[in-house]
């Protein structure tokens, strides 16, 4: 039966209430301040959406077949202590290794490049196990990400003794600090990620076999789809992403410690789901995920402004959460 025009803007009301309230909070924001709609205020917004949309970005992918990724938060946590303890300034008094001394004079103790794929390769061979276990045993997603949320972060607390760390290479940090075309690196760095993940989503057959698990993995596989391979890259592929987080969050800090990225996978899900990417799967691209953390930074900024509790804000992102997966689920069951 087709639906009247005004059952049409009746479901994109509901279907798009979150990010039509998030408009009409931004629009309000800028109207009574006016100190948030500045080209400074929305270039600290851009940065801070930088490494979470690198997080969104990677797991959009276990979501979009129907998985999840809880080990998120604590990967970007080791990865922002790896990339820590590698990229200390020779003199610094609390150097986590004292004996890591350049080659040569006035030569860097470690490249940062080197140190970037060094953490992202550690962080993909967690994906890589979480895939397998959940691909070639059938773990659901949310207990192998659940129990490799565990692991990785007992495996930080050991690493570094839960000792904070600071102290970084100039080099380092420019990664936060620096300038190219005007533009801080880490809102290239996001934009090139994003630029490499709409080309896989959209131009490989990994995406295309990625959306055919999502939509049903039992006639993806009897299609020839490899399933169990797509999976583990899926999950080898996201926690490279969480890797890069970190390294990209321990720059814009300057510091880090085990901590760092604690609950970022939740709002990742979240800004995932706001933007389109359905939690039931088959469905999502690489602009819902933009959408999506756009929609939370630009609401954490809005309620800071506002003057509301850091606290409450909390809590105030908890029930977006809440409708995000809502409306989805609702989505889901009307189509059937």
């Amino acid at each position: 039966m087709e639906k009247t025009k005004q059952q049409k803007i009746k479901d994109f009301l509901i279907n798009n209430g979150v990010i039509i309230i998030m408009l009409i909070l931004v629009v309000y924001t800028g109207i009574s301040k006016s100190s948030f709609l500045t080209g400074n205020n929305l270039m600290n917004i851009l940065m801070n959406m930088s490494s979470r949309l690198v997080i969104a970005l990677g797991i959009a992918g276990c979501v979009i077949t129907a998985g999840c990724d809880l080990s998120a938060g604590r990967m970007i946590g080791l990865a922002a202590c790896i990339a820590g303890t590698l990229l200390q300034r020779v003199d610094y008094t609390g150097k986590f290794f004292p004996n890591l001394k350049p080659l040569f004079p006035n030569a860097p103790v470690l490249d940062v490049i080197l140190v970037l794929i060094i953490v992202m390769a550690i962080t993909s061979c967690f994906g890589a196990i979480t895939g397998s276990f959940i691909a070639f045993l059938n773990v659901p997603p949310f207990i192998a990400t659940l129990a490799m949320m565990e692991i990785v972060y007992g495996i930080a607390l050991i690493y570094t003794n839960a000792t904070p760390l600071g102290g970084y290479l100039e080099a380092y940090t420019k990664v936060a600090t620096g300038k190219f075309l005007g533009v801080s690196p880490l809102i290239w760095i996001a934009i090139i990620v994003a630029i490499i993940t709409w080309f896989i989503f959209n131009m490989t057959r990994h995406g295309k076999y990625m959306y055919a698990i999502g939509g049903n993995p039992q006639a993806a596989e009897v299609a020839g789809v490899p399933v169990k391979k797509t999976l583990v890259l899926i999950y080898m592929k996201a926690a490279a992403m969480y890797g890069l987080a970190g390294f990209m969050l321990g720059a814009k800090a300057g510091g880090a410690s085990v901590n760092l990225g604690l609950g970022y996978e939740m709002e990742a899900i979240a800004a995932c789901t706001i933007g389109g990417v359905s939690v039931t799967g088959g469905r999502g691209k690489v602009t819902s995920a933009i959408v999506g953390v756009a929609v939370f930074e630009l609401l954490k900024a809005a309620l800071q402004f506002l003057g509301m509790n850091a606290y409450t804000q909390y809590i105030a992102i908890g029930i977006v959460i809440f409708i995000a997966i809502s409306i989805d689920i609702r989505k889901y069951v009307a189509k059937k």
